[in-house]
């Protein structure tokens, strides 16, 4: 059976997913943005088969380096890879602070399906609020980060953004909703 907990960290209130499977001593971690030892604690002592990141954005990051075990995988779209080690296009610039991480050890695109810890996440390709953002697809769960919330959507103002990708992506993902449960990377 596939377990689901929340911590909402950092000054933004991102949600942070950790996702296990009954029986296995390992987890996935979906958008890790700050408050490591509250992730860790919520991993219940499994260890961290892989980090999936929605997007490169400093808030969705930020306690990944904090995170990273021997053998844990940190994926992210090919097209948001560089801005892991980038202040500009991740944006921390905003907030007074230049935060990078470590590189990605894996890099999907559309259609990928990310197995770890017992858990195949399928990955759909969501550009809009950044050129790499990306949806994680597990049965009749989404993980939309920052592409959908649950009343809006992200911003498309920001370095690498675009108002009309966001859109197609909506038109996509929207119809989802009927028989998925979204997580959304703020206000779950």
């Amino acid at each position: 059976m596939l377990n689901i907990t929340c911590r909402t960290v950092g000054m933004l209130g991102t949600c942070c997913y950790v996702l296990w499977q009954d029986g296995r001593e390992d987890c996935v971690v979906i958008d890790p943005g700050a408050d490591a030892a509250s992730i860790r604690n919520a991993c219940g002592g499994r260890r961290i088969a892989a980090i999936l990141l929605t997007h490169g954005h400093f808030d969705h990051m930020s306690a990944v380096a904090d995170l990273m075990e021997e053998g844990t995988e940190l994926v992210i779209h090919r097209a948001d890879a560089a801005m892991l080690g980038d202040p500009h296009t991740n944006v921390s610039w905003m907030i007074g602070e230049s935060i990078t991480c470590p590189a990605a050890t894996r890099l999907v695109g559309e259609g990928d399906v990310a197995d770890y810890a017992g858990i195949a996440l399928t990955v759909l390709h969501t550009p809009g609020h950044t050129p790499g953002s990306v949806c994680y697809e597990v049965g009749e769960h989404l993980f939309t980060g920052d592409t959908l919330f649950d009343h809006g959507y992200g911003r498309f103002d920001l370095p690498g953004g675009s108002a009309k990708a966001l859109m197609e992506s909506l038109r996509r993902v929207m119809p989802l909703q009927e028989d998925h449960q979204i997580y959304a990377g703020h206000g779950s």
